[in-house]
């Protein structure tokens, strides 16, 4: 096996060419979203070398306690002509800009920082931090130090400034803590900034024996997949940059036990570059339903999912199935299992009263009475004497209209029985049928979106990505064809070549995600449709605005629930 290692500017960002920021606030002690900040010192370094310094006092627009100022030093009086908060804060984004911050105990003063931001309308800037009191205590043992408190690693590492509680010196302290433990931790495989913020996890020996995998995984959007010796696929994943996201699988911010595993077994790493990050996401779909890799969890079962349909009988009644036959007059789905779709059938049934008995039962009665759901009027019981066949035609029909796009007797007649629950305080079963009443809605939906991508033989479109277009084919409900203009390209040449050289597709080819995939893109509000060989339209009555009715329901029920709970 080649077990030759890439080198650090392969596997992340090396730590030499980051810029650190190390902060340390004084504050009133009160709570971080009060933003009592008295002091911001801060010191930028990068390879070991100091940038820069910041420093100020701030006045947080309220007394500083006795017991801070004591400690601090840090008085009313010092603070009467300081910055505001919002003043200070801005200045002190300015000096971190770009940087990755650096504190001990982050969360204590990112909390502080937020706060000043909510508190003065300044945007959070999302910085990248590390925390040092964190690093050390996954660097060091409890034989070399006796605490990770400031003070006691300053001393260890042998801090030229000591700690005071005053922030600029704290940060000063704080940096010398910092270059200690990135030394400390090089020997420990935190050797990028990938490395430190996945808090200075450990890489195991098989990560560090298969990063020449790396090799040939190139920076562009795209698939990858991992490989056993056998030539096997392990784990199919997508990325906009496959080398950076590759490399992370042989650092330490790669911390799950089953990717280590993994790493452990692969042999080799294909990629497979792609025009478009939507051909990328399909591409992986595709891959996974095809090569089963054991390491990856979703899409792998496709034949888990269900259809609840109505059949083809004298007297039609509503089953589960997993694939809709030509003895099925229509159907809804798929559902992501027969949980799912046992739901629905329940919110059917409770609308519109179809039989539930699996007999499978002839043109003419064969029975003197009915049985129980007939005796409650919850059947036409055909299978009776004293049944009413032309009743249960008309019962049979107005489920086959509920199974093609009218979805109005369903939602009505639930909506009354959600509406009656919660007036009876029956929260709890007002819930049950809301939840299956927005199973059925969403199988009617997800029914009519694949039907109508699936009936198109060709939708041409495109989506402007940062000034750069991604055109997409489709035929049929499958992606036949993708390509990216560059920004400032005249973007008809390229679309007319993708759909000349687009893939034949097959009705029916599709996969289901991939069709709703497809379909998300497609309606996502920023997608250009060019042209489509068939209408993009759902019925009236199903739809968003159908589910918008249960969200509200749902809204109203749990608002109801708190307030008659709170009595």
């Amino acid at each position: 096996m080649d077990e030759r290692q890439l080198s650090l500017d392969d596997l992340g960002t090396p730590l030499r060419d980051v810029t650190f920021v190390v902060v340390d606030l004084e504050t009133t002690g009160g709570k971080p979203q009060d933003a009592g900040i008295t002091e911001i010192g801060a010191v930028k370094v990068r390879g070991g070398e100091v940038l820069g310094e910041f420093q100020t006092l701030v006045n947080p627009g309220v007394a500083v306690p006795p017991f801070i100022a004591a400690l601090t030093g840090i008085t009313d009086r010092m603070l009467a002509g300081a910055p505001s908060i919002m003043a200070a804060t801005a200045s002190f984004w300015e000096f971190a800009h770009g940087a990755v911050l650096v504190a001990h105990n982050a969360p204590y003063d990112m909390g502080f920082l937020r706060g000043a931001c909510d508190k003065t309308g300044i945007a959070w800037p999302s910085p990248r931090v590390a925390d040092t009191a964190r690093l050390a205590r996954r660097a060091l043992t409890r034989d070399e130090v006796r605490n990770c408190k400031l003070e006691t690693l300053a001393a260890r590492f042998r801090s030229p400034t000591a700690p005071c509680h005053r922030a600029l010196d704290d940060a000063r302290a704080t940096v010398a803590v910092l270059h200690g433990l990135l030394d400390r931790m090089g020997s420990l495989g935190v050797q990028s900034l990938e490395d430190l913020l996945a808090f200075g996890g450990r890489t195991t020996a098989q990560q560090r024996t298969k990063r020449h995998l790396l090799e040939g995984v190139p920076e562009a959007p795209g698939v990858y997949l991992f490989r056993d010796a056998q030539g096997r696929a392990l784990y199919v994943g997508t990325s906009r940059n496959l080398r950076q996201r590759v490399r992370t699988y042989f650092t330490a911010a790669e911390t799950r036990a089953r990717m280590s595993e993994m790493v452990g077994i692969a042999a080799r790493v294909d990629p497979i570059v792609c025009a478009t990050d939507l051909e990328a996401r399909v591409r992986e779909l595709r891959l996974i339903v095809e090569q089963q890799p054991p390491y990856n969890r979703r899409s792998r079962h496709p034949e888990r999912m269900a259809w609840v349909a109505l059949t083809r009988e004298p007297h039609p009644r509503l089953v589960t199935v997993s694939r809709v036959r030509d003895a099925h007059i229509a159907a809804i789905g798929p559902f992501s299992g027969r949980g799912a779709a046992t739901l629905a059938i329940e919110a059917l049934q409770a609308a519109i009263p179809l039989r539930t008995c699996t007999d499978r039962l002839p043109k003419r009665p064969r029975r003197a009475a009915g049985c129980v759901r007939a005796q409650l009027d919850q059947c036409a019981a055909p299978c009776a004497d004293e049944g009413d066949a032309q009743s249960y035609a008309e019962t049979a029909a107005a489920a086959h209209a509920a199974l093609t796009g009218d979805t109005r007797a369903v939602v009505n007649a639930l909506l009354d029985r959600m509406a009656a629950l919660s007036e009876e305080g029956r929260f709890e079963q007002a819930r049950s049928w809301r939840d299956r009443l927005e199973a059925y809605l969403r199988g009617c939906l997800r029914d009519e979106q694949l039907a109508a991508l699936g009936a198109a033989d060709e939708v041409v479109a495109a989506q402007c990505v940062d000034g750069a277009w991604h055109i997409h084919v489709v035929r049929f409900g499958r992606l036949a064809a993708a390509g990216l203009v560059p920004r400032g390209d005249n973007p008809r040449p390229r679309l007319d070549a993708l759909v000349q050289t687009a893939d034949a597709v097959e009705p029916d080819e599709a996969l289901v995600e991939e069709t709703e995939m497809l379909w998300r893109w497609l309606t996502d509000g920023a997608t250009r449709l060019v042209r489509a060989s068939h209408p993009l339209a759902l019925p009236v009555h199903v739809g968003g605005a159908q589910l918008d009715v249960v969200r509200q329901a749902r809204a109203a029920a749990d608002s109801l629930r708190s307030i008659i709970s709170a009595r």
